[in-house]
């Protein structure tokens, strides 16, 4: 792992609210433990995005959102302010970009990514899970913009 990916974890980890309160009150054994058990789960997090094939982030009003299989680990705070879905965008995880999106209503209606990569085909109706690929197909025609696309490349 690169030592800038853990600085910035462990930096993260550091700020966070209830470990510098450990430190403040001396508890710094405890604040130190529980800052390298979230680095460590950060780390897991960001290899989970690197291996699972439909593993994105997507950024919307409502926060960001850093979607691993049959795990989500999201933020109210835009992606610029969310460090762990922003190295995972930085490592080639596929970024959504859903601000620009003003037809909510068609949004809310797109069926949702296959958690595993795989499509059932036999799965029909508004509930059946699509591939990243086609998710990305059809948040792109609302106005979405995509950071790593992992689509192939199409000549013109």
């Amino acid at each position: 792992m690169q030592s800038d990916v853990l600085r910035v974890l462990r930096a993260t980890a550091a700020s966070w609210w209830r470990h510098r309160e450990l430190r403040r009150t001396g508890q710094t054994g405890l604040a130190k433990r529980l800052e390298s058990e979230a680095v460590m789960r950060d780390l897991g997090h960001l290899k989970q995005a690197a291996l699972l094939p439909n593993a994105h982030v997507i950024c919307g009003a409502g926060g960001t959102f850093l979607h691993l299989g049959w795990t989500t680990v999201s933020s109210f705070a835009p992606i610029e302010r969310f460090p762990l879905a922003a190295l995972a965008v930085a490592r080639g995880t596929p970024f959504i970009d859903i601000r620009p999106v003003t037809d909510v209503i068609a949004f809310a209606n797109l069926p949702r990514v296959a958690r595993d990569g795989s499509v059932d085909p036999d799965l029909s109706g508004a509930g059946r899970p699509v591939s990243l690929t086609t998710y990305i197909d059809m948040v792109e025609k609302l106005g979405a913009r995509i950071l790593n696309d992992p689509r192939p490349r199409r000549s013109i």
